[in-house]
């Protein structure tokens, strides 16, 4: 099962939030604690991040470990947010590798990450899938079923529904037979939560 972390606070490097503290993601890709499904999560990472004055996030996605990226604690020094989605991964049996399949997902002004998994990938999803447009079905950036997850949360917020609605609504259609936890969903602007001065979240 894969890590996620979500930071809203003062601006700060990545480095400084992914990378510095003891038990960051940078960590918890190779050495995780309290997992209970996989060793390693290193299937790939990826961060997004909102620069200031652009509600629309820029993203950083590779099929690699985090570690194994020679680039990325270079450009995590120099760059600096206020809020950002991260996740490292641990791939579902059955789904697609690659840059597509990695977290964080994107549309406008959104990000989103998700933990955990569809049991019985991809049959157990149809039902889902068939609630879908195919134009939805088409659009999905890779096989795999966070970004089903993530067309579905779409399709909630493009209908005009708050975050939490969307988020809850998606949940709702899937828990009666699957468990699934929907971990991180971001807007940079307008804002309703309020900062906790740097808070860190980790699962």
């Amino acid at each position: 099962m894969c890590r996620h972390l979500a930071y809203l606070g003062p601006p700060a490097t990545l480095r400084s939030v992914l990378i510095d503290p003891p038990h960051g993601l940078y960590r918890q890709s190779w050495a995780p604690r309290r997992q209970r499904h996989g060793t390693v999560n290193a299937d790939g990472f990826g961060v997004g991040w909102y620069a200031p004055d652009d509600p629309v996030p820029a993203r950083y996605r590779r099929p690699v470990p985090i570690w194994g990226d020679e680039s990325f604690a270079d450009v995590a020094r120099v760059t600096r947010t206020g809020a950002l989605l991260a996740a490292v991964r641990s791939a579902t049996a059955g789904t697609d590798p690659g840059t597509a399949a990695v977290a964080p997902y994107a549309a406008g002004r959104w990000l989103f990450s998700h933990n955990g998994v569809l049991a019985g990938w991809p049959a157990s999803a149809a039902g889902l899938a068939a609630t879908l447009p195919a134009e939805a079905l088409l659009e999905l950036e890779a096989r795999v079923d966070s970004a089903l997850l993530w067309a579905l949360v779409r399709q909630r917020l493009e209908r005009g529904q708050p975050a939490a609605h969307a988020l809850a609504g998606t949940v709702a259609a899937v828990r009666a037979p699957q468990q699934v936890s929907v971990t991180g969903l971001a807007d940079a602007s307008p804002r309703d939560e309020k900062s906790d001065n740097g808070r860190i979240a980790i699962r």
